[in-house]
């Protein structure tokens, strides 16, 4: 490690252990959030588990059928740690994963599986709710979007109903990749450039089916916004957010939520927060971000303004509609848990 990474790393984790101590200072019952979505910080959440246990980055989660959660993090002596949840952890398992980053998870004719994409090892994997790897996804060589391995950089995957994945490549080339169940490229889409249609940070991807049309949601994180687009590529909608550097979106119901990184830019440290849309895509609610505030129908500029967070990086929802947020760069904090008030 050189001295300008050591001091970088040094900086962002001295930043998210203040904000942590400040945080596990303010009383129980403070509420974050606006209008009808407001929420309690449960301080007392994933603290009920060894002290051998640890994480790096805790990049992302997901809950399956049973209730469980599970936090995917770059630690390889545990990359995904499985919680029920009052925070006891169940189970842990993982050493393959040194950049695990996506995760997703998805029902097959009653069988669940997750989605992890590895963005040191520049591939995707499907394994199963055990950790066995079932499929391996490595960057398409051979058809002009990549000249080598390390330049495909996947950051999320999307698993359609008959088990198609998309993959958005959002570290790399920015191009969205759609391969069948048994990882046969079919199409692409997206990649860097300056038009609409092009992405840059495309850090997240999911479906979207709130409106009775199915479609995918993709981040374009530098651009502060999402992108909907069908599942040819063809562009339909742009969901602007002013000062976001939003990570994947998450449907839960008729809401979608989001961490953001960073804001009002990606160069502030330590200023992310939680946004939530609801079904006509405006936001109502930011946890420890500024209230939203339309003027002729446009988002004016959302940031954060309580330090709850450092660098939230994805947010899970139960189905209580409680709020489990994991961070990126963050002191090694595990997930904290918001309750819906």
């Amino acid at each position: 490690m050189n001295r300008k990474t050591f001091i970088q790393r040094s900086s962002l984790l001295a930043g998210g252990l203040i904000i942590m101590k400040d945080l596990f200072a303010r009383p129980k019952e403070m509420q974050y959030g606006h209008n009808n979505m407001k929420y309690t910080l449960d301080k007392s959440w994933a603290t009920k588990h060894s002290p051998n246990l640890t994480v790096k980055d805790c990049h992302e989660m997901v809950q399956d059928k049973k209730g469980r959660l599970l936090l995917l993090t770059n630690e390889t002596k545990n990359n995904i740690i499985i919680f029920n949840k009052d925070g006891r952890v169940l189970e842990s398992w993982g050493h393959e994963f040194p950049g695990g980053h996506g995760l997703t998870i998805h029902d097959e004719n009653g069988t669940e599986f997750l989605y992890i994409t590895d963005n040191e090892r520049h591939q995707v994997y499907k394994v199963d709710l055990n950790g066995k790897i079932l499929l391996t996804i490595d960057a398409p060589l051979g058809i002009g979007l990549y000249s080598k391995k390390e330049e495909f950089i996947p950051t999320e995957t999307a698993i359609d109903n008959n088990g198609d994945i998309f993959i958005a490549d959002g570290y790399g080339a920015q191009h969205i990749l759609h391969y069948d169940s048994n990882g046969k490229l079919k199409n692409h889409f997206g990649g860097r450039g300056e038009g609409d249609s092009f992405l840059d940070n495309a850090h997240g991807i999911c479906f979207d089916q709130r409106n009775g049309k199915k479609s995918l949601l993709v981040t374009d994180r530098a651009r502060n916004c999402f992108k909907r687009f069908d599942t040819t590529g063809k562009l339909i909608e742009i969901i602007s957010l002013p000062g976001a550097g939003v990570c994947r979106p998450v449907i839960k119901g008729d809401n979608l939520y989001a961490a953001v990184l960073r804001s009002p830019n990606m160069n502030v440290e330590n200023s992310g927060f939680v946004t939530i849309l609801n079904k006509k895509n405006k936001v109502v609610s930011n946890i420890g971000g500024t209230e939203p505030i339309y003027k002729d129908g446009k988002l004016q500029l959302i940031q954060q303004q309580d330090k709850i967070f450092a660098h939230p990086h994805d947010v899970c929802v139960d189905d209580d509609e409680n709020l489990y947020v994991a961070q990126w760069a963050s002191g090694k904090v595990f997930p904290y848990k918001l309750n819906r008030v």
